[in-house]
């Protein structure tokens, strides 16, 4: 399951039209391990989009359980959907929830494509119950370093490399 941080950034931005400097925050979504990770990320990968100091606002976890980018899409939007259970232990139904992450042109593509990711128009076993646009600029996901460019997938490092990364603790007698 990936590890999310919403994160919102602070920084100032020429206006389009009076051109003075104004104030703005935005948000970004980060694949990361933790939230000191997340933040480390942020300085790497903001100077590349924003010109000049900005500060970091806030870092939240998400609860997004899958994201769907595409090509095409401008927009962020949240898709709730929901799956109907049986437990087979009381034969009762049950409602889990789910909230999915799509990159669309609207409202009506978010959930087309929302629809696709989740297994096709046929599909009875979940429905659609809102969607709703994200304040979400850019997602950044995290990418095993030692692959190649073209094969890049979203995926996390060893623990055991993870650990060769920390600084080794000596005794202090």
């Amino acid at each position: 399951m990936l590890t999310l941080f919403e994160c919102k950034i602070r920084y100032q931005k020429p206006d389009e039209h009076s051109g003075k400097e104004k104030r703005v925050t935005d948000t970004y979504l980060f694949d990361a391990l933790t939230y000191t990770e997340a933040e480390e990320r942020i300085y790497k990968e903001m100077p590349q989009y924003i010109s000049g100091e900005f500060m970091v606002a806030s870092i939240r976890k998400a609860k997004y359980a899958e994201i769907l980018p595409s090509d095409d899409g401008d927009r962020w939007y949240k898709v709730k959907i929901s799956f109907v259970m049986i437990d087979e232990a009381s034969g009762k139904e049950k409602r889990i929830s789910q909230l999915i992450l799509v990159l669309a042109s609207d409202v009506k593509d978010a959930v087309d494509k929302a629809i696709q990711g989740m297994g096709g128009e046929g599909d009875d076993s979940f429905e659609v119950n809102t969607v709703a646009e994200t304040p979400i600029m850019d997602f950044f996901p995290y990418f095993d370093k030692d692959k190649a460019p073209e094969d890049k997938e979203i995926s996390r490092r060893p623990a055991t490399e993870a650990d060769a990364d920390l600084p080794k603790l000596q005794d202090k007698e």
